[in-house]
């Protein structure tokens, strides 16, 4: 539907999921679970599809706790001012149950729809309280937790109901209740009048207390001093500050202590900029799933990753594809297809277009090893730059060969290290094809490496598998890259950070551009009636053009070749003048399109490249990818 522009097919298709959905409920409870699950992805991009059906996913007695729990996930997702007070009736129903986990969920359910609804959240907290004086300890803990999280939504309107929370001071046990409770108390302080004697009581079993609720009680006394600077706080500050830096082996609780420890004895003014600044206000965004992700499962959707809520590639085996029977077809169509003149088939395109970069053409897929089995590599980077650090089991590529590759890290900056490297497609998947070069004077080994959160999330399918390296060696390798793993926000760029590591140096860092057609699907091909219907179905708003001065055509045939092995496909062309217009279309992951035209005059300085696509924001890297590859 993100290609359908007239909003009245939205609005019909839309209508006209609800019926088979909700049917699908009244199945087996194993075949609703694999429909709620597929269920939240939709609804998180098209709440109003069910907006209207909430009660069908109230829970049964009798429904299996997997299938009530993403019931709750559901119902909460599709709350809103019209029908809260139903869902509360329900939720607080459910907090009466004998399931520990289930209870735990519901009560935190109505935290989140107090936070998710502003209009609602004095009933949400009504709620709350009423359930807290039942006086069941594991419903008043998560009730106080959930009560944090709408004191930090909506900071100081709701404080009247903290004298009733501190009356359940001494049934909490668990750590993130207490902690939650010791935040309030913190928060709060100047109007709780026994706010000393709440959090000395907390301090007497400072020691023994996890790491959380160490923490939180360090920044609520310090909060409390600030706030009230009397001889109470003052001599409970000393204590909290003595027992965590010299009685800890906590670290973080250590430096915390010493920090705010120089903050107070040298700037109290400074600490209190620091301690009791203005916090951000939180929202709901606990289960959303980041849309790049979202967008790619609901590409999937009724598959095992719209159940797992997670991409292919990351548990799908690779497995080496088998040739494709359409590429023969193709070669066979090249010879002449092409040379025809299907102005016919054009007629009514009139595009003005826009490209992008990239210096890649794929080479053959080397013969795959064949270990006797998986090689477990622990990745000892840590979260170097904040990247993922999981431990992926992998088959050993074999060895690449092919042109030399573009010189990233130099050997006088690397201590003699030289890499080299760049992104290739191989028979459907990416690969980071890397080479290194040791020009030191003693062996090199144990090599690991990383990439920074990108626009693609590009990340590491595997260990990377590199010999130790000799003086004067070199070797090269392949790296299985998987997709939409750890993606950056903002607008789309080519940026790809490194992050390579051996046990004799340092971490070496250093950027990479990521051409977009290594993206391009091998399924890209369109016929000329899809493609001619497509261009006019499209906007004139997603029409770019640009022009790529230093690009010369010196064959079409040649040119058609070369951007067929990157999967941008020839579709038609036709003459204009002494110009030759290529047709010819590409197609990104989930569906995304690219309609191109080229118009070049073979051997003169100059290509024209025009493109409509409904993804705009991936114009610019386009016309990169396409420049280079013209070039």
């Amino acid at each position: 539907m993100e290609l359908i522009t007239s909003t009245d097919v939205v609005r019909n298709l839309c209508k006209k999921m609800a019926p088979p959905l909700v049917t699908l409920l009244s199945a087996e409870p194993e075949i609703q679970y694999v429909a709620l699950r597929n269920i939240n992805l939709i609804v998180q991009k098209r709440p109003t599809i069910l907006a209207h059906e909430i009660k069908v996913f109230f829970c049964k007695y009798n429904d299996p706790i997997y299938v009530k729990m993403e019931k709750l996930e559901i119902m909460i997702k599709l709350a809103s001012d019209r029908n809260i007070d139903q869902v509360l009736l329900e939720f607080k129903e459910y907090a009466t149950e004998v399931d520990v986990d289930f209870v735990r969920k519901a009560v935190r359910a109505i935290g989140r729809c107090a936070i998710k609804l502003e209009r609602a959240a004095e009933r949400c907290i009504s709620v709350l309280l009423e359930l807290i004086k039942i006086k069941v300890n594991y419903v008043v803990q998560e009730a106080i937790i959930v009560i944090k999280d709408i004191f930090r939504r909506y900071p100081n309107t709701y404080e009247s109901i903290i004298a009733t929370l501190c009356e359940s001071l001494d049934t909490l046990d668990e750590p993130e209740a207490k902690a939650s409770m010791i935040w309030i108390i913190g928060e709060y302080a100047e109007r709780i009048d026994n706010a000393d004697e709440l959090l000395e009581s907390f301090l007497e079993t400072f020691p023994e207390e996890p790491a959380l609720v160490q923490l939180q009680l360090l920044t609520a006394t310090v909060k409390l001093f600030l706030k009230k600077p009397t001889e109470g706080p003052q001599q409970m500050i000393q204590a909290v500050l003595n027992n965590a830096t010299v009685e800890t082996d906590n670290p973080d609780l250590r430096d915390r202590a010493y920090i705010y420890w120089r903050l107070l004895s040298t700037d109290p003014e400074a600490a209190k900029d620091v301690v009791l600044a203005e916090k951000p206000v939180i929202s709901d965004d606990s289960n959303q799933l980041d849309s790049s992700l979202l967008d790619e499962l609901l590409a999937n959707i009724s598959t095992l990753s719209s159940v797992y809520h997670k991409p292919p590639e990351s548990f799908v085996s690779r497995v080496k594809a088998a040739p494709r029977a359409d590429d023969d077809e193709f070669a066979d169509t090249a010879e002449t297809g092409y040379s025809e003149s299907p102005s016919q088939g054009v007629d009514g395109a009139s595009p003005s277009s826009s490209a992008g970069t990239s210096s890649n053409v794929p080479v053959k897929q080397p013969a795959a090893a064949s270990p006797p089995g998986p090689v477990v590599m622990p990745d000892l980077l840590g979260d170097l730059m904040g990247m993922d650090n999981a431990i992926v089991p992998v088959d050993e590529p074999a060895a690449p060969s092919g042109p030399p590759l573009p010189v990233l890290l130099p050997s006088n900056t690397g201590q003699g290290l030289q890499i080299s490297a760049q992104l290739t497609r191989r028979d459907g998947q990416i690969y980071y094809d890397i080479s290194f070069e040791n020009g030191t004077q003693g062996v090199l080994d144990g090599f690991m490496i990383q990439f920074n959160k990108n626009t693609f999330g590009l990340a590491a399918g595997e260990a990377l598998q590199v010999t130790p390296l000799q003086p004067g060696q070199s070797t090269r390798t392949l790296l299985q890259m998987n997709t939409f793993q750890n993606i950056s926000p903002g607008a789309p760029n080519s940026l790809l950070q490194v992050a390579v590591k051996n046990n004799q140096q340092p971490v070496w860092y250093f950027n990479d551009k990521i051409p977009l057609h290594v993206f391009f699907g091998e399924d890209g091909k369109m016929e000329r009636a899809s493609f001619l219907e497509a261009w006019k179905s499209l906007p004139d708003d997603n029409e770019f053009t640009k022009e790529f001065p230093g690009s010369v055509i010196s064959s079409i045939d040649a040119t058609v070749e070369r951007l067929a092995a990157s999967n941008v496909f020839f579709i038609a062309k036709r003459k204009n003048a002494n110009m030759d217009v290529l047709y010819l279309s590409a197609k990104m992951p989930r569906g995304i399109p690219f309609l191109i035209e080229v118009t070049a005059a073979v051997g003169v300085p100059g290509v024209k490249c025009a493109v409509k696509t409904p993804n705009r924001e991936m114009v610019p890297l386009f016309f990169e990818a396409m420049e280079a590859l013209t070039k």
